[in-house]
């Protein structure tokens, strides 16, 4: 440890030390998580850690894994992908949610989910409604809210609008997506959303949903893990419960109903 009038923080030693710990601490917790599935099935709480775009898409993967293990437990905290990536190597998560690109999924375990589509949500009595395609420069212009520049999302954005030769200049900024969706409803604004978030919330009333112009981005977001031996027990049972899902049809199925209801 290192010394002074406060604390300083650990030395190499003692981070190794503290790391060590962690370690025991997490095959202890899956012995006891081992065991008891072998007694009556899996009871033990899932610790998941997703970035704010990715967490309106948890529930297809909490209700998979729930109808597989019916006395297990779920908790879900919105973490950066970095945070994320940290708090696997402590043993403090099971899995992440997070974007696949990024260099903090290179060495993890890993299961893609679905690729990111960017649709435009946007005021019914805007004249870019009347467009079938909207294109990035053109929904720069609007009243938009969006996320934060410190979250990768936001970065995702900011670097297609500049290719795009715009740039993104939101009225309203958050780092959460229930605030974006709020604004949308109850203030008029419009912004640039995932459309796995229309999977989860709709289209709020008053406004419409439109496709933005390729190129799309389309960032993988997929599962991560520590790879451990022996593999974590909770950890395998989330991958067994997401074999063979495709989440992306799903999302395209709520967008086409979507702007199937517009017309009605």
């Amino acid at each position: 440890m290192l010394r002074g009038q406060r604390f300083g923080g650990f030395t190499p030693e003692g981070q190794r030390v503290v790391g060590w710990a962690h370690r025991i601490l997490a095959e202890r917790d899956g012995l006891r998580t081992d065991v008891d599935r072998m007694r009556s099935g899996l009871s033990a709480t899932l610790r998941i850690g997703a970035i704010p775009t990715a967490v309106p898409a948890t529930p297809l993967i909490t209700g998979r894994f729930e109808a597989a293990h019916p006395r297990a437990r779920v908790r879900i905290e919105a973490l950066s992908s970095r945070e994320i990536a940290r708090r696997l190597a402590d043993f403090e998560l099971d899995v992440g949610i997070t974007y696949l690109d990024d260099e903090s999924a290179a060495s993890l375990r890993v299961a893609r989910l679905y690729s990111e589509r960017f649709l435009l949500l946007l005021p019914l009595d805007s004249p870019l409604a009347n467009e079938r395609v909207v294109g990035w420069a053109a929904a720069a212009e609007l009243p938009l809210c969006a996320l934060t520049p410190d979250m990768r999302n936001r970065r995702i954005l900011d670097a297609r609008m500049a290719t795009a030769g715009a740039r993104l200049a939101p009225v309203m900024e958050t780092d959460n997506v229930g605030a974006l969706y709020a604004h949308i409803a109850k203030r008029g604004l419009s912004s640039i959303v995932s459309h796995a978030w229309v999977h989860a919330f709709g289209v709020p009333e008053g406004s419409c949903v439109r496709p933005l112009a390729e190129p799309n981005p389309h960032p993988p977001v997929g599962l991560v893990a520590l790879p451990r031996e022996p593999a974590s027990i909770v950890v395998d049972a989330v991958w067994a419960a997401m074999e063979g899902t495709d989440m992306s049809a799903e999302f395209e199925k709520s967008l086409a109903r979507a702007i199937e209801a517009e017309t009605r």
